[in-house]
């Protein structure tokens, strides 16, 4: 029996993971900052025969990254799913400082410091898995939000080179536009993205696990997402982020 450690857990796609990893028999460590989601999804995992742990935490704080490291240890867990985050809806450039400081540290800091404790779980037993969701975005020169996700894209690749041959497999999901609250917490209204460009949490959450279990740093669900997704890796940098700012403002 697996023991999983969700951020982000109480909506969107860390919610999907949450559900999915408990109903494919899997115990859970569940993370968010809202104590009462957390407390009723929780209970609903519970009444599924699982065990449940609940870390309530702010990943953009240093108290709570400690916490949450804390249990990744602590319970020696077997796969972690990095998927907290959110995005201040504008470009750099436009943005308060402060806030861009801390959307760092929820980013890029907070799961660079959860997989270092995972590291030091996991390679002593020469087994697990991390996930880390990134995005699309990635692959774009879109200000802060894609350099993150770049970044966090990066460093998974890496991490699967460096670790796999310990057991250590580690995989980077891409999300496209994906049906959550992510864009209506930010302010933004998606309302004019086309249809065919929408996925599920579902589609995301069992492309990523396929693709973890078969050792691929990176994962893209959905055929059309593959390839907009290699167009913008070769692109031009200056093409992709014309087409990209004329379409949305943001990007999932």
């Amino acid at each position: 029996m697996s023991l999983a450690l969700v951020t982000g857990a109480t909506s969107g796609i860390g919610l999907a993971f949450a559900r999915t990893l408990a109903a494919r028999g899997d115990d859970v460590v569940l993370v968010a900052r809202d104590e009462s989601r957390l407390d009723a999804l929780a209970t609903e995992l519970r009444a599924t025969g699982r065990t449940v742990h609940v870390v309530p935490a702010d990943l953009s704080t240093r108290d709570g990254v400690a916490r949450v490291a804390d249990a990744v240890r602590e319970h020696r867990i077997d796969l972690l799913v990095n998927n907290a985050g959110s995005s201040i809806g504008k470009f750099f450039g436009d943005t308060d400082v402060a806030a861009e400081d801390a959307q760092l540290d929820l980013m890029v800091k907070a799961p660079m410091d959860l997989m270092a404790a995972a590291l030091d779980v996991m390679r002593p037993r020469r087994s697990g898995q991390i996930l880390n969701v990134a995005s699309v975005a990635a692959f774009t020169p879109r200000g802060t939000y894609s350099a993150h996700k770049a970044w966090i894209v990066n460093l998974s690749q890496w991490m699967n080179i460096q670790f796999a041959a310990e057991g250590v497999v580690t995989t980077a999901l891409c999300p496209g536009f994906v049906r959550t609250e992510f864009h209506q917490r930010m302010g933004v209204d998606p309302s004019d993205v086309p249809r065919w460009m929408w996925t599920s949490t579902d589609q995301q959450v069992r492309g990523a696990l396929r693709d973890l279990d078969n050792g691929k740093p990176i994962s893209v669900p959905t055929a059309r997402y593959k390839v907009l997704a290699t167009i913008a890796r070769y692109a031009p940098a200056g093409l992709v982020a014309t087409v990209a700012k004329r379409g949305r403002k943001v990007a999932e």
